[in-house]
């Protein structure tokens, strides 16, 4: 556990619970694979900036529970897309579900958790957080395709990869970090800035290391 998990230890505990129990699936397969990625080892640091966020700016309630859930449900999804768009066959130094199950049970598992996100969020009935969820998803998805449309291009400006890294990755922090202050009642510009930048930062580390060599090992012990 890293040092910023200790701070929000508990909630972190009962979030992973209600990870587990939202798998549930009558149909094993989309447990199976659901389970296989949930499982695989990544530090959840998306619904730990939630928790923080939350406790940063006072919050006494339990909803932010149930919001660093869905925020985790919609990352998975996002990776299980991802490997089948990249072709990956490895994961956090083990077989991606593409590989191991093939291309179409993983996209339609990632379509179960997003879908499974998005109950929850109705159960959660706060229009302001469903409002700010939805737009993220929105953002992620022109984020991959653009990165598609610019695979192997070497000429992109560095605008063009700040605006690539923004919608792909540090959106989902951004939300994860304004939910916070929204449930909080707190100051959500500066809460969204800050997830942001965290998450603008997290994916240029990402692509040095990548440019640097294998660094499955080095994404398994601290980030992913």
């Amino acid at each position: 556990m890293l040092s910023f998990h200790k701070a929000v230890e508990q909630d972190f505990s009962a979030v992973n619970d209600l990870i587990i129990n939202n798998l549930h699936s009558k149909v094993g397969l989309v447990e199976n694979i659901g389970h296989y990625i949930v499982d695989s080892g990544g530090k959840r640091l998306r619904p730990v900036v939630v928790l923080l966020s939350a406790l940063a700016n006072g919050y006494q309630g339990k909803q932010h529970l149930t919001v660093a859930a869905v925020i985790e449900f919609i990352h998975t999804a996002t990776l299980l897309h991802d490997d089948v768009v990249d072709v990956s066959a490895l994961r956090r130094g083990r077989e991606t579900a593409n590989q191991q199950w093939g291309n179409a049970p993983s996209v339609l598992v990632g379509d179960f958790l997003y879908s499974r996100a998005f109950q929850m969020l109705v159960e959660l009935g706060d229009m302001d957080i469903m409002g700010v969820i939805a737009d993220a998803t929105n953002v992620i998805s022109e984020g991959e395709v653009q990165q598609m449309a610019n695979a192997g291009n070497a000429g992109i400006n560095e605008d063009t990869y700040n605006e690539v890294i923004y919608r792909k990755t540090a959106k989902l922090f951004e939300s994860a970090a304004q939910i916070g202050a929204i449930l909080a009642s707190g100051d959500q510009q500066s809460m969204a800035d800050y997830g942001k930048h965290l998450g603008m930062a997290f994916q240029i580390i990402d692509d040095v290391l990548d440019y640097q060599g294998d660094v499955s090992a080095y994404r398994q012990k601290c980030w992913r």
